[in-house]
């Protein structure tokens, strides 16, 4: 086992960008360049107006984040990017699972169990239920092992959102940039070429 393959680890990518489109295919073709398989992919609105946040997860060494990072970071669209290990964010996926009804109505183990994994019912119909849990990826599986002996009929699980737990968040960094270096007219993308010094987080 070489150095580097020791060295891979789950990091998050987190880019701030305009919504525009064809970004995310051009952000898309800079991982299948360097066959680096996405693990998890979220796009959704960010704490600005008119700015979106892309979360992306990734196993690499952080060196070859780093790279990736800048990358991503020169598409125009994109106005800054920073990557964190899990232990430096606050991270959740949420997950779907379709069971017949009458299982659970029949066996009260099955209901004990989904009480104790957290899950809740979205759905109840005659023939089957849909039950959602929220958690960390492992704390899903779980569940999903737990209900296959149980004919599970579907699953599906969310991509990952999270949250930096440092960070001020970028709205702060973009009124901060304000207070030093006020314009003398408003431009939707005055902050762009001093993006380097400014969102630091």
């Amino acid at each position: 086992m070489t150095q580097q393959s020791i060295d891979r680890r789950e990091y998050n990518i987190t880019a701030y960008t305009e919504n525009q489109v064809g970004l995310l295919n051009r952000i898309a073709i800079i991982f299948s360049r360097r066959k680096i398989n996405i693990e998890s992919l979220n796009t959704s609105p960010s704490e600005v107006e008119g700015i979106h946040r892309f979360n992306i997860v990734v196993v690499e060494t952080e060196e070859v984040v780093r790279k990736i990072a800048r990358q991503i970071e020169k598409q125009v669209e994109v106005l800054k990017v920073y990557f964190n290990p899990n232990e430096d964010v606050i991270w959740q996926e949420m997950a779907l699972y379709k069971v017949p009804t009458d299982i659970i109505a029949e066996r009260a183990l099955v209901e004990r169990l989904l009480r104790e994994h957290g899950a809740r019912a979205v759905v109840i119909r005659k023939d089957y239920t849909v039950f959602e849990t929220t958690g960390h990826r492992e704390e899903t599986d779980k569940l999903l092992a737990v209900l296959q002996p149980y004919g599970l009929i579907e699953f599906v699980r969310s991509a990952r959102i999270a949250i930096i737990k440092d960070s001020q968040g970028f709205h702060h960094k973009l009124r901060e940039f304000e207070r030093t270096e006020p314009s003398p007219e408003v431009s939707e993308n005055d902050y762009l070429n001093s993006r380097d010094k400014v969102f630091t987080m």
